[in-house]
């Protein structure tokens, strides 16, 4: 099965991905008094707590020049906590996608891979304004923005694909599963330590490095930090990983979704 083949098929049924991406932004927050405001007031608010407790009660720093202000830490930790909270959503709506949607499955000819993928898609639509407000805080409070900002698209892009790829996973495995549901919370909290968002993975020694190494989304923290605060180079090795992580990803989610997904309808 070739990497582009779910690209294929979903560029085909791009204006129902469409559809069903602004249904689910629509959903996110209706209802609401304050509606569209809680995606800008959210990642605040988080924020907020994080570099209280971290910041100043902890006395938490990058440690990334003499310089560094608790302002400066605040940008980095909310570069970071936007990567994770991406997949943080993608991972706690993924198990009831097609749980909480069975008519898709059962009544109705239907591609299902479309649902995951919108559901990524609103996802992302947050993760956005979140980034859009980072860099807005580095612009006006921060160090400023240099030309090395222009590497965080290329930085995002692949864990956008492995957004795909859990989400993929993640929805299918929750058909037979139901239980993952409450194992989301846990890995998501782990998954947020385990990236280095509080600290810099450089403090990370001996045998925790070599095995939390192997986690692309501290690479693309990091990566992200250094584009938009630090101004430093882009390591392309980590690039490097951090794309063939999200490609294996992408790919073996949806190949987990085309195998598993035969048995949908016998299941619900």
């Amino acid at each position: 099965m070739r990497i582009r083949y779910p690209f294929r098929d979903l560029w085909r049924q791009r204006d129902l991905l469409w559809q069903f991406t602004l249904r689910n932004i629509e959903l996110r927050h209706k209802g609401s008094y304050l509606g569209f405001i809680w995606s800008v007031l959210s990642p605040l608010l988080i924020l907020a707590l994080y570099v209280f407790v971290f910041g100043h009660i902890f006395g938490g720093m990058f440690a990334e020049g003499p310089n560094e202000t608790k302002i400066d830490y605040a940008l980095g930790l909310f570069s970071g906590m936007t990567i994770i909270q991406l997949l943080a959503e993608v991972i706690g709506v993924s198990p009831t996608i097609f749980v909480a949607q069975p008519n898709f499955v059962k009544k109705v000819v239907f591609p299902l891979e479309i649902l995951p993928v919108a559901s990524v898609g609103a996802s992302v639509f947050h993760f956005l304004i979140s980034l859009a407000l980072v860099a807005l805080g580095v612009a006006t409070l921060g160090p400023g923005l240099s030309w090395s900002a222009l590497w965080l698209p290329i930085i995002i892009f692949p864990v956008v694909l492995s957004a795909l790829g859990l989400a993929w996973f993640i929805s299918s495995l929750g058909v037979f599963f139901r239980d993952i549901g409450q194992v989301a919370p846990v890995l998501t909290q782990g998954l947020m330590y385990a990236s280095a968002i509080f600290f810099s993975p450089r403090i990370i020694k001996g045998t925790a490095w070599t095995i939390l190494r192997c986690n692309p989304f501290l690479h693309a923290a990091a990566l992200a930090r250094n584009a938009l605060l630090w101004h430093h180079p882009l390591n392309v090795g980590e690039l490097a990983f951090l794309y063939a992580s999200g490609i294996v990803i992408c790919w073996g989610g949806h190949l987990a979704f085309r195998r598993m997904k035969p048995a949908f309808a016998d299941v619900l």
